[in-house]
């Protein structure tokens, strides 16, 4: 994970320089060796990133957040880590945030940040980052948005926000800024023992494509954590980079929706 630097920086973070052993890259998983099951390596397409093929024959993802004790016990928030798995439980991805001390602490869920996704060799394979911007309603003109990268540097798509007083709505745009899908989620994201949806639809809202979904882990972890479960659900046969745009998507609508101290 990211090194933590606990005096005054800019609240924009900088992306490291990726070398061979980056410090927030986990240890390639080992099948057999007590790890999860990894999702074997599917023939990659002409014209699909690398990394991204592994998307090419799901048509869903679930990603769980890692309980982070410090947290529980003292609120002091640390980076975020993720695992992502398929439906069959085989490890597809691993996602961790880098960030620094100050913009975790003092931003809180509003903090910009970088999301590195690692392969089940630890090779980064999108790049998920979140400028700093107000998160208030009442400030259209500053909303937030996602930019997705696959590989790295290399932008192929963008999750938008749309300005609505109390229902959450996003735009899904391609790497030319074209809008292709969006997002609309429900009037109250505070559920108890049910999942919270974030419909997937067409540009005139008319179309069910898919869903991304808050799912309810149980009244002891929703209480004392922050750290939350989602499954997302899309066409098997669509485009392998929107599929990715909607991976991230999911992290931009958790920490604006579901990142808060219990």
């Amino acid at each position: 994970m990211a090194t933590n630097n606990d005096y005054p920086i800019d609240l924009q973070p900088q992306k490291n320089a990726i070398d061979s052993a980056p410090p927030y890259s986990q240890e390639p998983a080992i099948p057999g060796h007590g790890q999860v099951p990894m999702m074997p390596v599917p023939q990659r397409p002409e014209g699909c990133p690398p990394g991204l093929e592994y998307l090419t024959q799901i048509d869903q993802l679930l990603v769980k957040q890692k309980v982070e004790i410090i947290e529980v016990i003292l609120g002091w928030e640390t980076n975020n880590k993720y695992m992502v798995k398929n439906s069959l439980g085989q490890q597809v991805f691993y996602a961790a945030e880098e960030n620094d001390c100050c913009n975790r602490q003092f931003c809180g869920p509003l903090r910009s940040f970088i999301i590195h996704i690692q392969d089940n060799l630890g090779q980064e394979v999108i790049t998920l980052t979140r400028p700093l911007k107000c998160g208030s309603c009442c400030c259209p003109c500053c909303l937030q948005e996602l930019e997705i990268q696959s590989p790295p540097g290399n932008p192929i798509g963008y999750v938008i926000q749309n300005w609505h007083p109390y229902i959450p709505k996003f735009t899904i745009q391609n790497e030319k800024r074209e809008a292709v899908l969006k997002i609309v989620g429900p009037f109250c994201v505070c559920k108890c023992c049910s999942d919270v949806n974030f419909d997937v639809l067409s540009m005139d809202e008319s179309t069910k494509v898919g869903r991304i979904s808050k799912q309810w882990t149980g009244m002891v972890r929703e209480a004392f954590t922050d750290a939350d479960n989602f499954g997302i659900s899309f066409p098997v046969d669509l485009d392998v980079k929107i599929k990715a745009v909607l991976f991230g998507a999911c992290f931009l609508i958790d920490f604006m929706f579901f990142e808060h101290s219990k």
